[in-house]
């Protein structure tokens, strides 16, 4: 079976189509509980989230700041699995016919088996993975493989990436750009700054896929600001929080839902 990286492809053109930047919303998987982290993916494309980024949880998230690293923790004690990852994205997908990607560290996918997890996660109905810590240069059997089954490989551009830097990994990835606003780990911030918009362009110079801006971004009115000049606006840490300061699962559901409507009308409002 082929993975879904015509459905990502087709879900940022159709935004494209529409004027407006893609919302893409993070949550890890197992967190509170699997089948409590399917109820949530579901919730926020209900609400009006384009993509969804399910997250493995690690024990070492380097990329990951506190709100994230706490959900990992706590899916990572309740036992979660790669088969749960699977199964999450596998369940989202179904209901939504929505774009499922997932992101994760390269360890866990190395340890299961590349040709195993791309073709497990293409049955399931993934469109790709998202990869923050592959070399460009040690990422030729992933690419492989992920072609082979359909699946989008996309890799990670931050401020501090040259330019000719750039032009290497945006010409090895498919899907989209994920481009890090700044340097750092995952969390809300006050401003998104700058330096996005400066990535952004730099990214665009190198290659026609869309580049889309994650790290930082938690409200409406910074989805507004990066939709102006970003493809789309990823929002990961917002949602964790919100399910994570919720009384119960039910208000947590309800949280990040109302969470994708706002951050759905901001990317909307952009321009």
């Amino acid at each position: 079976m082929s993975g879904n990286v015509t459905l990502l492809d087709a879900t940022l053109a159709t935004a494209k189509a529409e004027d407006r930047a893609a919302l893409i919303a993070y949550l890890p998987a197992g967190f509170p509980t699997v089948d409590g982290a399917i109820d949530a993916v579901k919730a926020v494309f209900e609400g009006g989230a384009d993509i969804v980024e399910v997250g493995l949880p690690h024990s070492d998230p380097v990329l990951d700041g506190p709100v994230i690293q706490t959900a990992d923790d706590i899916a990572l004690k309740g036992g979660v699995k790669i088969a749960d990852v699977l199964r999450t994205v596998r369940e989202a997908h179904a209901a939504t016919g929505k774009p499922v990607l997932v992101m994760t560290y390269w360890n866990p996918v190395d340890r299961y088996g590349v040709e195993r997890f791309t073709a497990e996660l293409a049955e399931a109905g993934g469109a790709g993975c998202i990869l923050p810590d592959l070399p460009v240069e040690e990422s030729g059997v992933w690419r492989e493989h992920a072609e082979k089954h359909g699946l989008g490989t996309v890799f990670v551009v931050a401020p501090s990436s040259r330019d000719e830097r750039l032009a290497t990994i945006t010409a090895a990835g498919s899907g989209f750009v994920y481009a890090a606003s700044l340097m750092g780990v995952t969390g809300t911030r006050e401003s998104v700054g700058a330096s996005a918009e400066n990535l952004v362009g730099r990214t665009r110079a190198t290659t026609k896929l869309p580049v889309c801006v994650g790290l930082g971004v938690s409200n409406a009115v910074q989805a507004k600001e990066v939709a102006a000049f970003a493809d789309g606006v990823i929002v990961g840490s917002a949602f964790v929080k919100r399910m994570l300061d919720a009384p119960d699962h039910a208000a947590g559901l309800v949280a990040v839902r109302e969470l994708a409507a706002e951050l759905a009308e901001g990317v909307r409002r952009a321009r």
